[in-house]
């Protein structure tokens, strides 16, 4: 395991010098539209991040942090909650820096989970919970990961990846909540004012636990309760200590997990609050997903950390939102452009009361001019778009709230030093020109886990700084902003989730007909993009296996999100004189 960052504070810290400070060459420049109510760069707590729902509870005990359907749960009622199972955790083994796997979709175990992994001195590893059995095999072994916390429909899945583990690399214990844990299910007509009619069975469900040779498994009320009446480790993590490791693909290999602190997920979840004129009486709708690094930190931990309250959707109905939104109030939603898309064309969207909102924004992909036309004139809305990635704690580039441009990445965040250079001299650009974005800041992550070969492709020096080589092609205008003109990285985004094309590949080439396969973008009008594999068979399998049998295949064994919705058979894949498959040729013919 990488030893976790020291701090090495001295004992009387000197006074800071303004001039070196990550932003300090940023402020030189002309930025007209910075929000004058914020500095470029803050200083956000030097406490870890259990401390910020220490302290919510502490303020607010009685305001609701989640809401679940019908159901709502205090501040002081989640940290209980956190602290019961972080007991549980610390009694069944997990030790300080140990990882712990978090699969479930967006709920009120979610957080209290994440919470108590923080709680336990462990870090959180977040997981897709749309990832199959042979995808979540990766998510045990390279993060040694012993303990899992997941939810009850994904745990047959996670049982599949275990059982085909070599017992040392084996889960030990496996934690089992089912969503209705959290709130109550009415029987009958009524049930179908709380939930989405095609969730009923899926939340309602109770599905029995799963055995799996040689893992304690617990279900949920147990492991709130096991700890009862023993006492609470210390907290003893600080803000260089790992607190998240969430998963990146990358345009070769596996995923490779990023190894965030305190100290960076603590800063952008400070920052999206004073951005987005955030107070304690804040509301947020939840639905972009937790284990992603926007709904983790620009949501939850902001939310969490401003004493806000948390309306939380499990997955995406477009019926719910408005209804959720109209109820609750909801003031601010970090989205992703299709949620909108799909929240305007709703037939019942004039019955929906969305008055309450005062901040929109997200990123993952861009926001058709139209559709940002429409939420100002008739909604008085700007929809405030951000760029960032896994590596950067979500924003590093973000709109400011009144002084959006359309189909822009925005401004350098809060602390945040971002350049457009030549990606081959490194040589910054001049104004308009385009190049690579890299950035500079305490979101940034501190590396790739076990990989310190990626790890030192990812960064450059630069005036005595650490610059992140985001792979994207932009560009900045003379006021400031940053526009992406095309990707370095060869990846596909659909509707927001990122899909590289190497690992479905090494996923496809495991089905028996497939002789190869090349994964290139097509145009879709839902989700902008989505996947398409061109394949070649096996000789044998040619005139027996059918372009759908090959996506039925792939919805079987990847993410949702992640698997071809396209297929063509071809004879042969274009390579070059080294024998590397063209995959630019075949995705110029498909986009000219």
């Amino acid at each position: 395991m990488p030893p976790n960052p020291s701090p090495d504070t001295p004992a009387t810290p000197a006074l800071p010098d303004l001039r070196t400070r990550p932003g300090a060459r940023d402020s030189a420049r002309h930025w007209p539209f910075w929000p004058k109510r914020l500095p470029r760069h803050i200083d956000p707590p030097a406490t870890s991040l259990w401390h910020n729902l220490a302290v919510s509870a502490l303020r607010f005990p009685d305001k609701p942090a989640l809401v679940f359907f019908n159901r709502s749960l205090s501040y002081a009622a989640l940290m209980r909650q956190a602290e019961q199972l972080a007991t549980t955790l610390v009694a069944l083994g997990v030790t300080p820096g140990d990882r712990v796997l978090l699969n479930m979709q967006n709920c009120p175990q979610w957080v209290v989970a994440h919470f108590a992994i923080l709680r336990a001195n462990a870090v959180v590893v977040p997981v897709n919970p749309m990832n199959r059995a042979q995808e979540l095999e990766h998510y045990i072994t390279d993060p040694d990961v012993k303990l899992a916390i997941c939810a009850a429909d994904l745990a047959g899945e996670l049982g599949l990846a275990n059982a085909a583990l070599a017992p040392p690399q084996r889960l030990t214990h496996l934690i089992v909540s089912h969503y209705s844990d959290a709130f109550d299910l009415p029987s009958g007509s009524d049930a179908l004012t709380v939930v989405p009619p095609a969730w009923h069975d899926w939340l309602a469900t109770r599905h029995a636990l799963p055995v799996l040779d040689g893992v304690q498994v617990m279900d949920w009320p147990q492991a709130l309760g096991a700890g009862q009446g023993l006492p609470l480790a210390a907290h003893t993590r600080g803000p260089a200590d790992l607190a998240v490791l969430p998963y990146t693909s990358g345009t070769t290999g596996l995923p490779k997990g990023c190894m965030h602190t305190h100290a960076s997920i603590m800063h952008n979840a400070v920052a999206s609050c004073l951005w987005g004129n955030s107070t304690s009486e804040n509301v947020v709708l939840s639905v972009v997903p937790m284990f992603h690094i926007t709904g983790m930190v620009s949501v939850m931990h902001a939310a969490i950390f401003g004493g806000a309250t948390l309306v939380v959707m499990p997955r995406w109905d477009r019926e719910l939102a408005g209804q959720l939104i109209s109820r609750w109030r909801v003031t601010h939603w970090t989205k992703i452009p299709t949620m909108v898309i799909d929240l305007l064309a709703s037939p019942n969207f004039a019955q929906f009361d969305v008055s309450s909102l005062v901040y929109i924004g997200g990123g993952g992909a861009a926001m058709p001019q139209a559709v940002a036309q429409r939420l100002w004139e008739q909604y008085g809305l700007r929809f405030a778009e951000g760029y960032g990635l896994t590596e950067t704690a979500a924003p590093s580039h973000s709109n400011p709230p009144d002084a959006t441009k359309q189909q822009c990445l925005g401004v350098p965040f809060l602390s945040t030093d971002a350049r457009v250079i030549d990606p081959l001299t490194l040589a910054e650009m001049p104004t308009g020109e385009q190049g690579e974005i890299i950035m500079c800041g305490p979101q940034n992550f501190q590396g790739y886990w076990k990989r310190a070969d990626a790890t030192a492709a990812a960064f450059i020096g630069i005036d005595g700084k650490r610059f992140f080589r985001s792979g994207d092609l932009g560009r900045v205008d003379e006021d400031g902003y940053f526009f992406i003109t095309d990707r370095l990285k060869r990846m596909i985004n659909a509707s927001g989730f990122k899909v590289w094309p190497a690992e479905v590949e090494a996923l496809m080439f495991r089905h028996p007909a497939i002789q190869e396969a090349c994964i290139i973008a097509t145009r879709d009008a839902y989700r902008g993009e989505t996947v398409k594999a061109v394949v070649v068979l096996r000789t044998e399998a040619r005139g027996h296996t059918t372009e759908q049998d090959i996506i039925d295949w792939c919805k079987a064994n990847m993410a949702a999100y992640k698997y071809p919705r396209v297929v063509q058979l071809v004879d042969a894949l274009p390579k070059s004189g080294s024998g590397k498959v063209m995959w630019r040729l075949l995705q110029e013919a498909e986009h000219p």
